[in-house]
């Protein structure tokens, strides 16, 4: 099969789709597991296939059902194809021939015919896409009001956003990097940089953050020498931040794994913080912090615009599940943390289950954030919170979903 040039690209990314619309994965671990052994080029080929055709997966299936007597199932191997095939011509610039050679060797006999006949009759009529991605029904239904504003920011991947290290550095790394800075201490760069050819990775001058998920980590300010607890720490962004700032940081992951990414992260950045592997439903430090940042794990649909797969994988079950853990890691925060001291709450999520309702069980005088510890553009909820989507500056490349809120101890 790999014989023809681009095929285990195609190859791949039929695996990646498969394991995540059919299994529920992540579109990151499905890439994981689907394209060892591919070239950096063929790797990246097939994540760009995957993640368009997750992007636009409804618009496609509507032009696919288009051309079609009767419809395809949801996962039938000939829809997934022509997904992949529809979704190279129309968004990665790929000339339909390739499409065709690359695509009709993934399926055999009736399926290949009917995929032939389908892409040939939709390119011949010139088929295209809307302007925004249409969002699956139960998605918009969650958003609501803010579901067609969201749709139109995901319409392209996002531009790329690294955090430094010296945010005295900014205006010295936005002209050194050719980008342009939202922030201090924030450059953002056009999507398709290869990071670790930059300058100032390889001396850990900055490391890849996407802006809104550096904001809660800011809404703790200076260190001072003072201690703070990153808990769900790994891969480590926040845990840079925090010592980059001047506190002394204690980071806690129960992924041995993803603290291992940490670990090179500070080694590279020359930064220094006491990293535990631990569950933090069970640990027990006997101790407590002048600070805590708790990004809980969620279901991280706020990260839709570069990770897709959260719009087909995430409905009521996984938001529920999640919405439970995090309070359980509320409860558990708000132990550690020492008299007067800073907690901040955050996630990467869209669902107010995991933002806006985890605040009413915190038993802690808030500390509500004030518009002066924003970037320009945003502001505060009436309430004090954050909470960013992909709307959100959109004229400047746009930004994660996110939700943050702060009390004092």
């Amino acid at each position: 099969m790999a014989k023809i040039q681009g095929l285990a690209a195609r190859a791949a990314a039929l695996r990646m789709l498969d394991a995540v619309l059919r299994r529920g994965e992540t579109l990151e671990m499905a890439e994981s597991a689907t394209a060892k052994g591919l070239t950096q080029s063929d790797r990246g080929l097939a994540r760009a296939i995957a993640g368009e055709s997750l992007r636009w997966l409804v618009d496609l299936d509507a032009m696919i059902d288009s051309a079609t007597k009767q419809a395809l199932p949801p996962d039938a191997k000939p829809r997934t194809v022509l997904r992949m095939m529809l979704a190279q011509v129309l968004r990665l610039d790929t000339p339909p021939h390739a499409a065709i050679a690359t695509g009709l060797e993934l399926l055999d006999g009736g399926p290949r015919r009917l995929a032939h006949g389908v892409f040939s009759a939709l390119t011949k009529r010139g088929a295209a896409l809307p302007g925004a991605p249409t969002l699956p029904e139960n998605v918009a239904a969650r958003w609501g009001a803010k579901s067609a504003a969201i749709a139109a920011a995901l319409a392209d991947p996002p531009p790329l956003d690294i955090a430094l290290r010296d945010w005295s550095e900014t205006e010295h790394w936005a002209q050194e990097l050719g980008g342009g800075s939202l922030a201090p201490g924030h450059v953002r760069l056009p999507r398709g940089s290869m990071v670790e050819r930059l300058p100032g990775f390889e001396e850990g001058a900055w490391w890849v953050q996407d802006l809104a998920a550096s904001l809660p980590a800011r809404l703790l300010g200076a260190g001072e020498g003072r201690s703070a607890l990153d808990l769900c720490a790994a891969p480590g962004g926040k845990t840079l931040q925090l010592a980059a700032a001047g506190w002394r940081v204690t980071s806690v992951d129960k992924s041995a794994k993803r603290l291992d990414r940490l670990l090179e992260n500070l080694e590279r950045t020359g930064l220094a913080a006491e990293v535990v592997a631990a569950d933090a439903l069970k640990w027990e430090p006997g101790r407590t912090w002048d600070a805590i940042l708790l990004d809980a794990p969620c279901t991280a649909t706020g990260t839709c615009r570069r990770h897709p797969d959260v719009l087909h994988r995430i409905g009521p079950n996984q938001i529920a599940e999640m919405a439970e853990l995090q309070a359980a890691l509320i409860e558990r925060a708000t132990g550690w943390l020492a008299p007067g001291g800073t907690l901040v709450y955050a996630t990467c999520s869209l669902e107010p289950e995991e933002g806006e309702a985890q605040t009413a069980a915190v038993a802690l005088p808030p500390l509500p954030i004030a518009p002066g510890e924003l970037p320009a553009g945003l502001a505060p909820t009436p309430e004090g919170w954050l909470r960013t989507d992909p709307s959100m500056l959109a004229e400047d490349g746009g930004l994660d979903g996110f939700f943050a809120a702060r009390w004092r101890g």
